[in-house]
C-alpha cells in the first residue's frame, strides 16, 4: 500500500500549508541569483548577515548556497557565526578545470538553534591558488584545509600548520585536480 505522502495528500490540507521558503523549503521552487534570493529570502538570517558580501545565491532542494570573494571569506564565515551559526560540518574543493576561476572552496556551516544549515562558496584562480584560512574561527578546519590542500594544492594563508596529511610529504603534485595524471606522475 502506498503511503499517503507519496500520492501528495497532506493531514493539514492545503489551507495550512505556508508557501515561505524558509519555513516550508519543499513548497518553493529553486531560485537563483544574488537578488532574487536576498529579496526572496529575505528575512534568512544567512541572507542578511552576508548581504554585504554575497556575490552570487542560489536557493535549491532546501540548500542555501553563498558565494562571496575569495578575500571576503574570513569575513562571511565570522558574519555567519556571529548570527548563529555554530558548527562547521565540512570544508572541501571542487576543481572545476578547465573553468576560470578553477577551484570552488566549500564551507558548510551549520546552526544547531535554528536547525538550518548553508554553504558559502569561494572561487579561486588555479595562478594563485590562496584563499584565508578560518581556523582561527573555527579550529576544526585545520584538517578540513590541511586536506583540501593536500589533495587540491589549494593554500591556506594564515593556517597554523599547511602540511600534506594524507599523502607522503614527498608526494608530488595533488591527486584530485582534474589534471592529474590517472595513474601519477612517474
Amino acid at each position: 500500500m502506498k503511503s499517503d505522502a507519496r500520492r501528495g495528500f497532506s493531514p493539514w490540507g492545503n489551507e495550512a500549508q505556508t508557501m515561505d521558503p524558509i519555513t516550508n523549503p519543499a513548497t518553493s521552487d529553486a531560485i537563483f541569483g544574488k537578488q532574487a534570493v536576498t529579496e526572496a529570502l529575505a528575512d534568512h538570517v544567512a541572507v542578511g548577515a552576508l548581504q554585504h558580501l554575497i556575490t552570487d545565491a542560489k536557493w535549491d532542494r532546501k540548500e542555501l548556497t553563498l558565494t562571496v570573494a575569495p578575500e571576503t571569506i574570513f569575513a562571511a564565515a565570522k558574519a555567519a557565526k556571529d548570527a548563529g551559526y555554530n558548527f562547521l560540518e565540512d570544508v572541501t574543493a571542487v576543481d572545476w578545470y578547465p573553468a576560470e576561476p578553477r577551484f570552488q572552496v566549500a564551507y558548510s556551516i551549520l546552526s544547531m538553534g535554528r536547525k538550518q544549515r548553508i554553504r558559502i562558496n569561494a572561487r579561486v584562480s588555479s595562478d594563485d591558488p590562496r584563499i584565508d584560512s578560518i581556523t582561527s574561527l573555527w579550529p576544526g578546519a585545520n584538517f578540513y584545509e590541511r586536506e583540501v590542500f593536500d589533495l587540491f594544492g589549494i593554500h591556506f594563508a594564515g593556517h597554523p600548520r599547511l602540511t600534506r596529511i594524507m599523502m607522503p610529504d614527498n608526494w608530488n603534485g595533488h591527486p584530485l585536480r582534474k589534471d592529474y595524471p590517472v595513474e601519477g606522475y612517474r
